[in-house]
């Protein structure tokens, strides 16, 4: 499979620069994939697609603002540094450029500095001076949400409205902290959303995954098969695992919320082991890294629907979406999309394939 297969014209003007007004405003196109067909409407109809017993599993990780401008204490030079995932105490991978080891970085109007220790191409590792609730105190007031390169450089650097990604670039149900870009999928629900679900029989579950920097990794060989792709740490509970392999059993479909929820639930109940500990254990939640690739030819174990963002191209996310609708379903639903002007990328429309 080559990477050129996941590729496609996109119009400039139909890259989202912000959400839309309410969230649940957003357009939605349903891609049947068994009947290849298409139907659109808005978000705020989700749950007419959905029935009575469906598990729709959501991912409820927070975004905090891992974006941090500071200065070299010993040169005054100004640089940038892009939080990734906490080492141990204190210690943080980040990403950045022109750093020297040994160099200590401050930030204007906080306590927060630190030391760079070791530096893998433009990965580094640096020690701060604080830790715990103190760190992520300063970070809050400091830090800005790293929103995706394609936002970013459509955004004028005097924008005002950039202080509300702090807000919009967040789901109304995040509660666990832990990553540096939002599970976009999630972005369209409202509290409006969640009560005509409720209404109509749906069980919402949740589930974490924290999104990594690699998400906006680019797939950079030719065979997609030997691209290798990020780790991310992820948490869910025993009970929900189990009313998954109950709802299964008795007929009723799984449906996640974004490619993050996918991954989890695959990656899940691809493991035996996994599965096998369920009872044998006293603890109530499973957790680990997964680095699951999913790719067209995967056979998927446990999910039967997914509410999903419109991808990049050549993206790993494009690519595991054409594995669960097919690449022709996907290829038709995107030219659809592009025909009727959706909004497309992290702030743009929603689809929900079934």
């Amino acid at each position: 499979m080559n990477l050129s297969d996941f590729d496609y014209e996109l119009p400039e003007k139909l890259i989202a620069d912000y959400p839309a007004e309410p969230r649940d405003e957003s357009r939605l196109l349903i891609l049947d994939k068994v009947n290849h067909k298409i139907v659109h409407d808005k978000f705020f109809n989700l749950s007419k697609y959905l029935r009575a017993g469906d598990i729709l599993v959501l991912n409820n990780s927070k975004v905090y603002p891992a974006r941090l401008v500071g200065q070299k204490k010993e040169t005054g030079g100004k640089v940038e540094i892009l939080l990734n995932h906490e080492l141990i105490d204190g210690e943080w991978e980040v990403l950045g450029k022109g750093l020297k080891i040994g160099a200590t970085i401050v930030f204007d109007g906080s306590l927060l500095e630190c030391v760079v220790n070791a530096q893998n191409d433009n990965c580094y590792t640096v020690k701060f001076n604080l830790d715990c609730e103190p760190f992520f105190d300063e970070v809050e007031k400091i830090g800005n949400v790293p929103i995706p390169p394609y936002i970013e450089s459509k955004r004028d650097v005097s924008d005002i409205r950039k202080k509300a990604d702090k807000e919009n670039y967040q789901t109304v149900y995040a509660k666990e902290r832990g990553s540096v870009a939002a599970p976009t999928a999630g972005l369209h629900f409202t509290e409006k959303v969640f009560s005509d679900l409720r209404e109509r029989g749906v069980d919402v579950e949740e589930l974490t995954l924290h999104v990594g920097l690699g998400t906006f990794a680019p797939v950079k060989v030719d065979d997609i098969t030997k691209h290798q792709i990020h780790r991310e740490f992820f948490s869910i509970q025993k009970d929900v695992v189990r009313k998954l392999i109950l709802a299964k059993k008795t007929g009723h479909r799984i449906v996640t919320v974004g490619t993050t929820s996918t991954r989890v639930l695959e990656y899940v109940f691809s493991d035996e082991k996994i599965l096998g500990s369920l009872n044998e254990s006293s603890a109530s939640t499973i957790s680990g890294w997964t680095d699951i690739y999913i790719y067209p030819g995967y056979k998927f174990k446990i999910v039967d629907g997914i509410v999903t963002n419109f991808h990049l191209p050549k993206s790993t996310l494009i690519m595991l979406v054409s594995a669960f609708a097919g690449s022709d379903n996907i290829k038709a639903a995107y030219q659809e999309a592009i025909k009727n002007e959706y909004r497309f990328y992290s702030y743009g429309d929603a689809m929900i394939i079934i």
